[in-house]
Formats: structure tokens, C-alpha cells, sequence
């Protein structure tokens, strides 16, 4: 014989917990968040979409009666300008160049700091002191104390040499202006180059000592050593440093307007500066406001690649724990 059992009536079931009074409690959790947020929004998405509607006029400021919608037209002439794609190629190069020379002799200098010796405490200060400057600072140092045609350091040097076997003093060599690109390139790698070591210096200090200890009592050599144990396990170092590089290097303005201002003949005009060029030298707005939001999903895309970058290290270090 089965008893029946009544369901459990509404007052039997334990109280569920109050959706409102759950959801109050996170808005109490969150509301001193909000005006960080809201801060956020204000200086950073609001002038990104107002860069957004300016880039969908034609708008010359010195026509203040001529402004119209035009769509895409910017963008178009963005991608289609000669001035605009030398600075692409400008950009391209100047970038490739810094990263490549800041991680390569930023590696060399980590390797050299990873070794126990004398004032290496002093010698990593002093090495990290060119990433410290301030860029204008650094720039004009660059350009007054060390690359000045009649009183630079380089050219000083030089005669120096000449006048040593014997010589009259050197030619004059105006570094900027005969050597436009190059120039540029080695200021800014004076100063990334401490950036790109800090990256491989810490990378080098996270090696297992173990798996060294190992490969040396196996009578493996420095070489082979660095090879096939060092290197692989730098990989995710060196693109970080890579891909963050990349995302300082190409936005770069102060040192081009510092030491070239773009020149000469346009040779070493980037899109940062070639964007100040269109917004106070030709008053195009729409067409500067076109570019620099190019320039910004450019940005936000290898910033995208960083952050994948950074994930898997955190990754790669969990697993190793």
C-alpha cells in the first residue's frame, strides 16, 4: 500500500534569495568604479568618435562655409595620396629598423647583465637611464649635441681621427641632412633599446636553473646551450618586446619633428607627422581626422597580438608551476 505524499506546499520551500536585492548588492560592488569609467569614456571614446565624424567631412578650415558630409571620400583619398603612402612606407621602415636593432643589441646587453660581475648594479642603472629621458629631451640631445655639423660629438670624434695619422681635420659631415633615416633610426634605438632589455633581462632571470645545470653537466657548450635552451625559452619574450615595441615605435612623433621635422624631402615623414602636417599646414581636417583613425585600428590590431602575447606567458608560467 503506498502513502501518499502532498508536494511541498509554497511556505515549505526555503526562501529563493531576491533577484533586486542580488543585484544591488554587485551595483554596490561596482559604484566606485564609475567614475573611473565614466573618465575613461569621456577622454578616450568620445574623442575617437568625434575623430570618426570629422573624417566623414570635407572640412578645410581656412573654407569655414565649405563643409560638407563626403562618407568615405577621405579614406579613400587616405589610401590613394602619394604624400600618404611614402609615409606608410616611412613608417614601415622606421618601425622594422628600431624594433629589430633594440631587440638584437637589447638581447646582447641582457645576456651580458644575466652574469654575476663587479658594478653590475651600476652598469644596469646606466643602461636603463636612455629609456628614463624624456623623448624631446633625448631628441635634441640627438640633434644639437651629438649629430650638429660644426660642434656635434660625431664630428668631433671624427677629426680627432683625421688629426691622429696625421691629417687635417675631417670633412664636415651634416648627419641629419645627408643621413636623414639612418640618423633617426639610431636616436631611437638609443632609447628603446633599454626597453627591449628590461623584456629579455626578465626573461633570462625566469630560465629553470635546473635545466642549465643539466645541459652543462651533459658537456653541452655556451653556444649550444644558448641554441637550444636559452633561445626557445626567450620566444614569447621577444615577441612581446616585438609587438609592444611595434606599438610605441609607429606612433612617434617628437623625435621626427625634433631632429628631421620630416625631411629632408619628405624622407623621413611618418603617419604621426604626416597627420600634423595635414591638420596644421594644409587645415584638412577630415582628411587628417581619416588618417588618424587608420592609424588607430592599425594600432588597436597589433595592440590585440600584444595582449594574446601577454596572455599566453601567464599561461606558459601556470604550466610551468
Amino acid at each position: 500500500m503506498t502513502t501518499f505524499v502532498p508536494p511541498p506546499t509554497k511556505t515549505d520551500r526555503p526562501p529563493a534569495r531576491p533577484l533586486a536585492l542580488a543585484g544591488a548588492k554587485k551595483w554596490r560592488r561596482r559604484f566606485p568604479l564609475l567614475p573611473a569609467l565614466i573618465f575613461t569614456i569621456i577622454v578616450t571614446q568620445l574623442p575617437f568618435v568625434a575623430t570618426l565624424v570629422i573624417s566623414a567631412f570635407q572640412w578645410n578650415i581656412l573654407q569655414p562655409g565649405d563643409r560638407h558630409f563626403t562618407g568615405l571620400s577621405n579614406y579613400a583619398f587616405v589610401f590613394s595620396d602619394v604624400r600618404l603612402r611614402s609615409a606608410v612606407l616611412n613608417t614601415v621602415v622606421l618601425t622594422a629598423s628600431v624594433v629589430i636593432l633594440s631587440v638584437l643589441i637589447g638581447l646582447a646587453l641582457a645576456l651580458l647583465l644575466d652574469r654575476r660581475f663587479l658594478g653590475r648594479g651600476l652598469a644596469r642603472t646606466l643602461l636603463t637611464a636612455p629609456f628614463l629621458v624624456m623623448p624631446v629631451a633625448g631628441a635634441l640631445l640627438w640633434k644639437h649635441a651629438l649629430y650638429n655639423p660644426d660642434y656635434g660629438l660625431f664630428n668631433g670624434i671624427l677629426n680627432a681621427v683625421y688629426r691622429f695619422f696625421g691629417a687635417d681635420n675631417g670633412p664636415s659631415v651634416d648627419w641629419v641632412s645627408n643621413l636623414p633615416m639612418p640618423a633617426l633610426v639610431i636616436a631611437l634605438v638609443w632609447q628603446w633599446t633599454p626597453f627591449m632589455m628590461l623584456i629579455l633581462l626578465a626573461g633570462l632571470q625566469a630560465q629553470p636553473g635546473d635545466v642549465l645545470e643539466a645541459a652543462r653537466v651533459d658537456g653541452a657548450s655556451a653556444l649550444q646551450t644558448f641554441t637550444h635552451i636559452t633561445l626557445p625559452h626567450l620566444r614569447r619574450y621577444i615577441e612581446l618586446g616585438i609587438v609592444l615595441g611595434s606599438i610605441f615605435v609607429v606612433q612617434t612623433f617628437d623625435a621626427v619633428f625634433t631632429i628631421t621635422q620630416g625631411g629632408p624631402g619628405s624622407r623621413t615623414t611618418n603617419l604621426p607627422y604626416e597627420i600634423y602636417l595635414t591638420t596644421f599646414r594644409k587645415f584638412e581636417y577630415g582628411q587628417a581626422a581619416a588618417a588618424g583613425v587608420v592609424v588607430v585600428i592599425g594600432s588597436i590590431v597589433i595592440a590585440t597580438l600584444a595582449l594574446r602575447t601577454v596572455a599566453s606567458l601567464f599561461r606558459e608560467e601556470e604550466v610551468s608551476r
